[in-house]
């Protein structure tokens, strides 16, 4: 006899996923939320002691750049970390076994660091700004720009957990995959400080675009690349990366 296993929907299977692994972060939520704070604050306060004086375009780069580091880099570090410890505990064979999308545990994994991640993206912004003395200027479309930011190399960051060997790896590769893609492009720097070979190859470089919407959606700054192409740019680059990673996961279920 065939046992036939039914999926539920999508949306109830994201909600169930999402609440396991918040549950996984309910007694080291409070740690999590110190660590997430404190270098980017500390990063906003110190370049702006170096760039004081240099006008508010400079300072504004700082701002959005560093909160880039926090919500963007900051979720692929934690759902890379944190896939590379699935596979070695067994627990994605345990997950293999249920009837759920490949894709529901890779957006689960990211809602829930998401959420984890927001309250110190507000504490960065707050804090940067009144530090910069930066006036925000928030635009609805920032609660567009900010899942699509935290989710967009969400993929990438479980297909490195999943692939690379042990976790000491997992994390030298996306350290050194944050420092490139920080550095292709006007993410902390503005680009009349950067030479054209690195303008050029920003444009590749999802962290650009994140960058740029930030400071169209919190800062209320005119931008080179609209903000209609960040976001798109940014659901390009999730559907991508989650499409990556469905080829490599084994998942052996029908």
């Amino acid at each position: 006899m065939i046992e036939h296993r039914t999926h539920q929907p999508f949306p109830a299977q994201l909600l169930d996923m999402t609440l396991v692994q918040l549950a996984n972060w309910r007694w080291s939520w409070r740690a999590s939320l110190l660590t997430s704070v404190i270098a980017p604050v500390l990063s906003t306060a110190a370049l702006g002691v170096f760039a004081a004086g240099r006008g508010p375009d400079v300072l504004a780069y700082i701002l959005t750049g560093n909160l880039v580091m926090s919500l963007l880099f900051g979720t692929f570090d934690r759902v890379a970390t944190h896939f590379a410890y699935m596979r070695m505990v067994g627990r994605l064979d345990y997950f293999a076994t249920l009837p759920i999308y490949r894709a529901t545990l890779i957006l689960a994994t990211v809602f829930a660091f998401l959420v984890l991640a927001l309250p110190a993206f507000l504490i960065t912004l707050i804090a940067g700004a009144l530090f910069l003395d930066l006036r925000l200027a928030l635009s609805p479309w920032l609660l567009v720009a900010i899942p699509l930011i935290g989710t967009a190399l969400c993929g990438l960051g479980a297909l490195i957990g999943i692939v690379v060997r042990s976790p000491e790896e997992v994390g030298s590769l996306s350290t050194l995959i944050t420092f490139l893609l920080v550095g292709f492009g006007p993410v902390v720097i503005p680009p009349e400080h950067l030479p054209g070979i690195v303008l050029r190859l920003g444009y590749l470089s999802p962290a650009t675009y994140a960058a740029s919407a930030l400071r169209q959606t919190v800062l209320g700054m005119a931008d080179r690349i609209p903000l209609g192409v960040d976001l798109v740019v940014l659901a390009g680059f999730l559907a991508i990366s989650l499409w990556l990673v469905g080829q490599r996961m084994d998942w052996r279920q029908a």
